[in-house]
């Protein structure tokens, strides 16, 4: 009898031990969202990070989406146990990551001109902050974990007549506005331009047959999407960051082993000079023909009215005011001569 407990007891350890390890060893799915889907630079990092991961126990299963709506729905309803699309999507998962998505909150301007080179440091130290084990709260919220943060690109005005080159000039034109970013059509009414609903895969087009007159884009977005179509000979894209767009991981932390998400937040954390040179490419692709530079003055005034606009929206909920108050931080350790530094706006918010 004695004999037979010992066996039944071993049996059960050995069966928790095996039902431990097969756990460990099931693969995660990942839906990536690539505007090009697995042919895409997005999803080639995605392959890379999979490797890299196997390291912590992750065996990821990568499939590719060219519609960020399903993708993240896909992640939402449990049919995937990790996500990669844009903050401007992932923020429903976590409020204080999805700020570095917000107007204006990571650009730096220095003497009337806008400092691209200090604006992505800002959002380097962002993404330093949230990776270090300190954020580790901050990156949870429920079962849902920020796993990495790389940038895609400053989101640039392309527009379809290089007339409608400021604020007055936007009056009564059409914007495509991304109907689950509600901050959006908010400023676009605020100039007095007309918001038009779109998405991720709709908003090119639009663009490109002349529904609306401008849209905001990165450079990443010219070839794959065509928008040299909607430029056409008229057109132009103004050199001026309307914000600076990132694509995050977000992963269901019930279904990764202990300490996954630290660990792959580093993991993108040291992506992220590889992600600038992709950035990079795109830029120097588009011909030159095709930027308009703004004027120091008018740099100067649209930064100012992208940060009013910024802390109003924090002010009606919708914008997270703790991560507007941990990017302003980071912008003042950037650039403390700004006049903003001296204000309590922004700071203060928990």
């Amino acid at each position: 009898m004695h004999i037979l407990k010992k066996l039944t007891h071993r049996m059960i350890v050995c069966g928790l031990v095996a039902a431990a390890a097969t756990a460990t060893q099931a693969s995660q799915k990942v839906c990536v969202y690539d505007v090009v889907g697995a042919a895409g630079d997005v999803f080639n990092l995605a392959k890379d990070y999979a490797l890299a991961m196997q390291k912590s126990g992750a065996s990821l299963e990568l499939k590719g989406y060219t519609d960020e709506r399903v993708a993240t729905e896909d992640f939402r309803t449990g049919q995937c146990d990790a996500v990669i699309a844009t903050g401007l999507r992932t923020r429903q998962f976590n409020q204080t990551a999805g700020s570095i998505d917000t107007l204006g909150s990571t650009t730096i301007v220095r003497d009337g001109k806008i400092d691209m080179a200090s604006s992505y440091d800002v959002v380097r130290k962002i993404i330093q902050t949230f990776a270090s084990p300190a954020a580790g709260k901050m990156m949870l919220e429920g079962n849902y974990e920020v796993a990495g943060i790389i940038p895609l690109g400053a989101a640039y005005p392309v527009v379809n007549d290089r007339k409608i080159n400021s604020v007055e000039a936007m009056a009564g034109k059409k914007m495509a506005a991304f109907d689950y970013d509600k901050a959006q059509a908010v400023m676009i009414q605020k100039i007095g331009a007309q918001p038009v609903s779109a998405d991720i895969t709709t908003f090119a087009t639009k663009f490109n047959n002349g529904s609306v007159d401008f849209i905001g884009a990165p450079a990443l977005a010219y070839k794959p999407l065509e928008l040299y179509k909607g430029i056409g000979t008229k057109g132009a894209i103004h050199r001026f960051p309307l914000l600076i767009l990132t694509y995050q991981v977000i992963v269901n932390k019930t279904k990764f082993p202990e300490g996954f998400g630290e660990k792959s937040r580093q993991y993108w954390l040291s992506q992220f000079d590889r992600a600038m040179g992709l950035i990079r490419n795109a830029e120097s692709s588009i011909p030159a023909a095709t930027w308009y530079e703004l004027s120091p003055q008018d740099a100067v005034k649209y930064t100012l009215m992208l940060r009013e606009s910024r802390i109003e929206m924090g002010e009606k909920g919708l914008y997270d005011k703790r991560g507007l108050n941990i990017i302003k931080r980071v912008r003042c350790s950037t650039n403390p001569a700004d006049s903003e530094c001296a204000t309590k706006t922004e700071v203060g918010a928990n």
